[in-house]
């Protein structure tokens, strides 16, 4: 398992937040378990853009954080299943409420997120850099 090399800073609540929902997929995966999806393959049908390493990794981080509990069924083959624990439902409510902000803002927020998309491929190809010297000039 991988071990962070550098130990986190840890002063405030939102050192502390962050170091637990940290990760892509995460609010995602709380919110979806909340929803009753709560094998990994459902996990990942509803969230198809995560690899299934990932989605496990980010699962194994979120029970560590005692976020979610794992239970594996004795069955062939073998069932897992994941749920919230009373820790992690209490973040419900907070996940809510920044989907439904997302959902007011969302023509801006998408607005931002493509131009800043489209101005950081741009530089890949160094248009961007090219541009802002001319403007420069």
């Amino acid at each position: 398992m991988y071990v962070k090399k550098i130990i986190p800073t840890l002063n405030c609540g939102l050192d502390l937040v962050g170091e637990v929902l940290y990760g892509k997929w995460k609010i995602r995966i709380l919110w979806f378990i909340h929803q009753g999806h709560l094998r990994p393959s459902e996990l990942q049908r509803k969230i198809p853009d995560v690899t299934r390493r990932v989605l496990n990794v980010q699962l194994k981080e979120l029970e560590d954080h005692e976020m979610v509990t794992k239970t594996i069924y004795p069955v062939m083959p073998p069932k897992v299943e994941y749920e919230l624990t009373d820790f992690g439902k209490t973040l419900i409510p907070l996940i809510r409420s920044i989907g439904l902000w997302g959902d007011k803002h969302q023509g801006q927020l998408r607005r931002v997120i493509l131009k800043h998309n489209t101005l950081a491929s741009d530089d890949k190809d160094g248009v961007y850099e090219q541009t802002a010297s001319m403007h420069a000039s």
